[in-house]
């Protein structure tokens, strides 16, 4: 068996012509284009790809990009008073502030100063509290993005057996209250997981986002199962690739995503529709 390939690019770029419409809907009507601030710090060239993806995604759907970008030695205190500014402006719906920080900025203080409602990375502990208690507002952009694939795909998750391989705030943690949501039965898997083959040859959805290039062997892959890689790695020789061994992996596996061209540019569309979700929710808060 070879496994179908779950195309991020493909269902990304019809969610940007969906948001596109319903952004040019709204100019119809005489409402505005939502706004979203992306914050840069220094010149890191990673987040600088990153970044420019964004802007160009805004480009797509109409929604306004405005980018600050500072020079690396920007003092947390600077940071944090431009945040509560933009927090303030009421012509701005989403702030982004582009990880990896510099070391002396606490990046649970940034996350934290930005207003949940302006929260479009769904980082904030408000917003991934919503997501635990079952009501989710902004939600998290890439295990949101993969939810999304997965229905893409027509994969029905409940009842499954997952297992999330990385605990991190932005990724790990809440890819598994997503998951949660959708009804299946969840496994988080970490560094101090003893057992992390048995995990995997067991399960029926394997999300992959340790950020450790090979560390999931594609032979511990269960025949049949969906396995979907966050892990984006950046080899010696400049290839990218994700955490799973792809090769043997999708001999085994039902469903897989690429790396790169799987869950990357659904990141990037989630994103836009936060921001177009944060302007409509402010509006029904005014109504």
């Amino acid at each position: 068996m070879s496994a179908q390939l779950i195309n991020g690019k493909a269902v990304a770029e019809s969610m940007l012509l969906e948001l596109k419409a319903r952004v040019d809907q709204r100019l119809a009507v005489g409402k505005r284009a939502p706004a979203l601030v992306v914050i840069m710090l220094g010149a890191d060239p990673a987040s600088a790809i990153y970044v420019r993806n964004k802007r160009v995604a805004c480009e797509k759907v109409g929604i306004r990009s405005l980018a600050y970008d500072l020079p690396a030695d920007t003092s947390e205190a600077d940071l944090l008073a431009l945040i509560r500014q933009l927090n303030e402006d009421s012509e701005i719906d989403g702030i982004l502030v582009q990880s990896p920080l510099p070391p002396h900025i606490s990046e649970k203080k940034i996350i934290e100063t930005i207003s949940a409602s302006k929260d479009v990375d769904g980082f904030h502990p408000y917003n991934i509290g919503r997501l635990a208690v079952r009501e989710p507002t902004l939600r998290s952009c890439t295990p949101f993005g993969v939810i999304k694939l997965l229905k893409s795909a027509n994969i029905q998750l409940m009842g499954l057996d997952a297992v999330v391989i990385g605990v991190s705030n932005h990724v790990g943690r809440p890819m598994a209250l997503e998951l949660l949501l959708a009804g299946c039965t969840v496994t988080c898997c970490h560094r101090h997981t003893k057992n992390l083959r048995e995990n995997i040859e067991r399960a029926d959805l394997v999300v992959a986002a340790a950020g450790k290039p090979g560390l999931i062997n594609g032979e511990w892959i269960k025949p049949g199962a969906v396995v979907i890689d966050i892990g984006i790695n950046r080899l010696p020789d400049g290839k990218i690739c994700g955490d799973v061994d792809f090769n043997i992996a999708k001999e085994r596996a039902s469903w897989i995503t690429p790396v790169p061209g799987g869950v990357g540019p659904m990141t990037v569309a989630t994103l836009m529709e936060n921001t177009l979700m944060a302007l409509e929710l402010k509006e029904s808060a005014q109504i």
